[in-house]
Parts: C-alpha cells; sequence; structure tokens
C-alpha cells in the first residue's frame, strides 16, 4: 500500500472518463439490466462457470443478493448485451463496497457466454466495465490506495490476458484446497479459557466483528458492511455446521461455511465450503482455528458427505496456507486477482 501521507484524494487521481458506449456486429442489444434479468443473468453466469470452474457455480440467490446490494444501482452499474435471437451474452457489474478503511475497491463481475468468445466482445464488454469503475473511483475524495479488482480462474487463460493487455497485474494466488474427510480429522482443543460453540443468530453481531478484526491485516480486505454480512449469511450458507469461537462472551474465532448441493455434480464428490475461518488478532496462537476446522470437519463427516474445499491468499501472512496443509488440505487450482491501481 501507498504512504497515505502521500496521496491525493482518489479524485484529484482519478479523472472521471466518459461512459463507454459498447458495440459489436454479434451484440443487437445492450443495455443495463433490470430486476426482470435475474434468471437470464444467472443462466449465463453459469453457463461460464461450466467452462471457467466448473467445480462450482453460481446460485439464483447469489446473483438476486448482487442486484439487491443499496449500493449496486442497475441503471448505472450494469450492462447486457444480447445477441439478434434476444440472448443473453455478455454481463457486467461494477460494485464498489461501502466500507473503505485502507483501500477504495471496485469490483468487476460478469464475462461473456463461451459459446461467442474470442470474437472481441469481451474487450468491449471491459471497455465499459473500466470506464463505469474509473466513475466510481473519481467520485471518491478518501486519501487511500484505489484499485479496480477483478477476478479470473487460472485455467481461463484468455480472460487473464484480456486484463493484462488493459493494464491491470496479476497481484496474487489464491489456492483452492480440498480435504478427504475419509482420512482421520484430528483433534485440536483450543487454548484454556476458549469454548467452541454452534453459530447462532445471537451470535451473529459479534461473528461480524470478529470477521472485520481477523481480516483487517488479509491483503486487500476491507470490513463488510451489516448489509453484506446479512447477505452472506443468507442463501448457502449453513449454520449447523458452522463454529464460533468464544472467550467469555465475546466471539474470538469463527469457521463460516456453505453448502450448494447443485454443485455436487460438476465437483464429483459431496461436501462443504469453508466460506470463512479467521482468529482476531488478540486471541491468535491459542489453537483456534485448527480447532474449528477440525468441528467443522467432524460435523460435515458426520452427516456422510466426502470432502471439504476452501481457498486461501497463497501469501496469507497469519500462515494460513500451513494451517491447512497441516490439516491434511491439498491444493487442486487456484484463482488469479487482477489489479490495476490509480
Amino acid at each position: 500500500m501507498a504512504d497515505l501521507d502521500d496521496l491525493l484524494p482518489v479524485n484529484e487521481r482519478v479523472t472521471t472518463p466518459a461512459t463507454h458506449a459498447p458495440a459489436h456486429p454479434l451484440v443487437a442489444l445492450w443495455r443495463p439490466a433490470t430486476q426482470a434479468d435475474v434468471d437470464a443473468v444467472t443462466e449465463a453466469q453459469r453457463a461460464m462457470d461450466a467452462v471457467d470452474h466448473p467445480e462450482w457455480l453460481h446460485t439464483r440467490e447469489e446473483v438476486q443478493e448482487l442486484f439487491d446490494y443499496s449500493f449496486v444501482d442497475l441503471a448505472e452499474d450494469t450492462v447486457l448485451g444480447f445477441d439478434g435471437d434476444g440472448r443473453l451474452v455478455a454481463v457486467g457489474v461494477t460494485t464498489m463496497p461501502p466500507l473503505q478503511e485502507s483501500l477504495v475497491r471496485v469490483f468487476l463481475e460478469g464475462g461473456v457466454h463461451p459459446e461467442v468468445r474470442g470474437r472481441g466482445i469481451g474487450r468491449e464488454l471491459l471497455a465499459w466495465s473500466r470506464a463505469r469503475a474509473e466513475q466510481k473511483l473519481a467520485a471518491s475524495t478518501k486519501r487511500l490506495p484505489a484499485w479496480i479488482m477483478a477476478y479470473a480462474d487460472e485455467r481461463a487463460e484468455d480472460a487473464v490476458r484480456l486484463f493484462h493487455h488493459d493494464g491491470f497485474e496479476t497481484a496474487r494466488y489464491f489456492f483452492e484446497l480440498e480435504r478427504d474427510l475419509a482420512e482421520p480429522i484430528p483433534v485440536v482443543e483450543p487454548a484454556d479459557g476458549i469454548r467452541i460453540v454452534p453459530f447462532s443468530d445471537e451470535l451473529s453481531a459479534g461473528a461480524l466483528a470478529a470477521r472485520n478484526d481477523s481480516f483487517r491485516d488479509h491483503w486487500a480486505s476491507q470490513p463488510m458492511s451489516e448489509e453484506q454480512w446479512d447477505a452472506w449469511i443468507g442463501g448457502t450458507f449453513r449454520p449447523d455446521i458452522s463454529f464460533l469461537a468464544l472467550s467469555g462472551d465475546r466471539v474470538v474465532g469463527f469457521a463460516l461455511n456453505q453448502v450448494n448441493e447443485g454443485d455436487w455434480e460438476t465437483q464429483g464428490f459431496t461436501g462443504a465450503y469453508i466460506g470463512m475461518v479467521g482468529t482476531i488478532r488478540d486471541a491468535r496462537g491459542k489453537r483456534i482455528a485448527p480447532a474449528l476446522l477440525g468441528r467443522t470437519m467432524e460435523a460435515c463427516a458426520a452427516l456422510g458427505w466426502q470432502k471439504v474445499t476452501l481457498s486461501v491468499d497463497a501469501e496469507n501472512p497469519s500462515g494460513a496456507l500451513g494451517l491447512y496443509t497441516g490439516m491434511g488440505f491439498e491444493r487442486t487450482d487456484a484463482e488469479v486477482s487482477l489489479v490495476r491501481t490509480y
């Protein structure tokens, strides 16, 4: 991160660009998304997923959550491209989450339907997306680093090349890991004074506070708002296999997990995705994370599931990768974080 004392406000570093009007002979209509497009966007996104990362597919609930966020203006922050038959072939969404503590981020989401890739539609979509992202950055008066961010599966080489050509750099790799639950699960007890309990609604606010504290030193992470949190613990979140660590009444650690049974066929096994694991900074070194992971794996194994999976920053400063591999997780694939800085 840059020295904040040397930074001008973002709006003095980013010039507001004109809105890019995408044009392509294979796209008969470009227009913003509406709530009525949730099903079409879900279908198009799942077609992209099946090629880019078939192990997991977007759910309709995830698309609906994205469209419902108060910080997403569908009329300004989205674009859809339809071919001459009315089929949705391009999706672009820009989001700028509201809480910005050390970084102003705009995320680019969406993509091009696999059947029409390699014909230049992606360049038009990215031109629109970057222009809209720069408009959002140019409205910020904060003296913070400013990034446009996107993610691509390592196997989606064409997408990575497209972003590189547009001035994005590969900033980080996030390894996808999986753990076979048929293997022995280590029993780890946390330090004295720490107890592991199931997730409950009564502890939700404490879990959010713990999440925001523990992720504060993670690369590019910013606090989650209550709105983002409520969306995250809806949908595929499974409280029955999620656990919290308490010191007294304070949440000091968490393992929050998701299940999308729709992924099981394509990924080739049953199981859960470990969505968030963390320990607040002043409670680290007390065996909290391995204890939470052990409880998660035990709960999933008791349901007869075969594996658990997760994603981890390959350069995580807390040593998370070593923790996971030490508990029997093995790397499968990787996701690339692409960043354009301002």
